[in-house]
Parts: structure tokens; C-alpha cells; sequence
């Protein structure tokens, strides 16, 4: 497995796997078959409801701890936000049987931001969390946040797939010092990416899977992925991706997919601001 530096020196695997959407009741099963295929990245957090369960998966692999990199997150905080962190910082911690996170990250860019980053600055100081980052801040939020705290996120996990590359984004990150992270690697399904043509002919000329292309693509440019299956045999896929690499006229190709926004939702969006910050979860 390849590695990335973080910004205080912390090694990150590039490849993960991720909870998203999996019900907790099938967490547990998937995240053993993810670890057994040779994953060592695992992202969850306190909104997606199976923490508990990637914890289970974790205690009962035997896998050593040190040989894990396991990132949650912190959702929206009521004030005070300083204090709320921190509880719902232990509420994660304990749920996932760890006594330190290696990746804690802020879920959405809303709430007492500031508050937020303070009590997150001071879990990184104490060791509790080996680094802390930010999800979900487009370019003006991330870097008012850098300019005006301490310490400088590590890590930006943003909506980053063939429809939306995010290249202007990522350049910023790099000259702060931040590493892009892709949720949604795959879109969820949507354009038609698994038979897209141009994918699809990639595939084709490695031997290799369009999701496997994707990951290729995404990994080649620096960007952590964490793919998400419940099926073995689709996880053993996704992680079989460092024996091939796209060449320039490839990656040119996929560059001609953008489509310069979101395919889900856009977090300045007024009416998704509104629903975000006043969802809640239970710490």
C-alpha cells in the first residue's frame, strides 16, 4: 500500500475503505472483509450510526492498532462548541473501543467553526487525535480556517469523482499544505460512470475494471480514496490497483469528463445549509 505524508509528518494510506450508506447491521461484516482484503484505512463518523460496529470489526480482527489508521468525524455542535467537541469527541472514541484517533475531521463546514477547530487543536495536542482535518470546505472556508488558527488542517475529504476533479481545489490544498481526500469516488453510480465509454476503454487496454480505473486515477493524482462495498470480491478489486498506471494521454481523457460541479448537492447552497446545521446527532 502506498502512503501520503500528512502535514505534521503522520503517514496515511492512500487507499481506504469507507462506511458510508453501509447499515450498521451489515458494518461489521464488511468492514472484517474489508481489513482481510488488506485494508488498513477506515473512515466512518458519529452521522453515519455504525461507529459501534467498525469497532466490533476492529477488536475482533487482531489486527495490531499501530497497523490501522482509522479517521471518524464530528458532526454539527450545539454551543458551547468547545465543550460539545470534546464530549462528542469521547462519544466516538468510545464507540469505536480506541483510546486514539489517527484522523478526526469536521463533517461540514457549519456550526461554530472556529469553536469547533479550537477543541480539535487541543485534542491533536494531547495525542488523542494524531491529526485533524476539515470535510466538505470549498476553497474560501478552508482557507480562512488555515489563516486563522494555529494549526492547518491536514486533510480536506471533498466530493472528488471523474464528473468533478476538483483540480483548482486540490492546487490550493497543496500550497497550504492540506491533503484532498475523495468521498464519492464513484459517484455513486451516476452518468452511467461503470459503462462509461472513455472509462470503459481505459479499462479495457489494462485489463482492469472501470472502478479500478477510477481508483487508478484518483491515487495517480495524489488523492486518498476510500471506496465503499459490502461484497468481497468488489473490495479485493478496489484495492488491486498499484500494478498498473494510466498514462498521460489516459489521464487526459478522464480530464475531459468534468463537469465543473457537484453531483450531489453544493454546500453553499442556502436551502443545504439550512438542512445541514439544523440536523442533529445523538453524542
Amino acid at each position: 500500500m502506498q502512503n501520503v505524508t500528512l502535514n505534521n509528518g503522520v503517514e496515511m494510506p492512500i487507499l481506504g475503505f469507507g462506511v458510508y450508506q453501509i447499515p450498521p447491521e451489515q458494518t461489521e461484516e464488511a468492514v472484517t472483509a474489508a481489513l482481510a482484503a488488506g485494508y488498513r484505512l477506515l473512515d466512518t463518523a458519529a452521522a453515519y450510526q455504525n461507529e459501534e460496529a467498525v469497532g466490533r470489526a476492529i477488536k475482533n480482527s487482531g489486527i495490531p492498532r499501530e497497523e490501522l489508521f482509522v479517521t471518524t468525524k464530528l458532526w454539527v455542535q450545539d454551543a458551547p462548541a468547545e465543550e460539545n467537541t470534546k464530549r462528542a469527541f469521547q462519544t466516538s472514541l468510545n464507540k469505536l473501543g480506541l483510546d486514539y484517533l489517527d484522523l478526526y475531521l469536521m463533517h461540514q463546514p457549519y456550526g461554530d467553526v472556529y469553536g469547533q477547530w479550537r477543541a480539535m487543536q487541543d485534542l491533536n495536542r494531547e495525542g488523542l487525535a494524531k491529526a485533524i482535518g476539515v470535510a466538505n470546505f470549498y476553497p474560501d472556508r478552508l482557507l480562512d480556517l488555515v489563516l486563522n488558527n494555529e494549526i492547518t488542517p491536514a486533510v480536506d475529504q471533498i466530493e472528488t469523482h471523474p464528473f468533478f476533479q476538483r483540480t483548482a481545489d486540490q492546487e490550493l490544498m497543496r500550497e497550504h499544505g492540506v491533503q484532498i481526500q475523495s468521498w464519492g469516488g464513484f459517484a455513486e453510480g451516476k452518468n452511467d460512470i461503470f459503462t462509461h465509454p472513455v472509462l470503459s476503454e481505459i479499462g479495457k487496454a489494462h485489463g482492469k475494471s472501470v472502478a479500478q480505473v477510477v481508483l487508478r486515477w484518483l491515487t495517480q493524482r495524489g488523492i486518498v480514496a476510500i471506496p465503499k462495498s459490502i461484497r468481497p470480491e468488489r473490495m479485493a478489486q478496489n484495492i488491486d490497483i498499484f500494478d498498473f498506471e494510466l498514462t498521460d494521454d489516459q489521464m487526459a481523457a478522464v480530464a475531459t469528463l468534468e463537469a465543473g460541479n457537484s453531483l450531489f448537492f453544493d454546500h453553499r447552497d442556502p436551502a443545504m445549509v439550512n438542512w445541514l446545521s439544523a440536523r442533529r446527532v445523538d453524542a
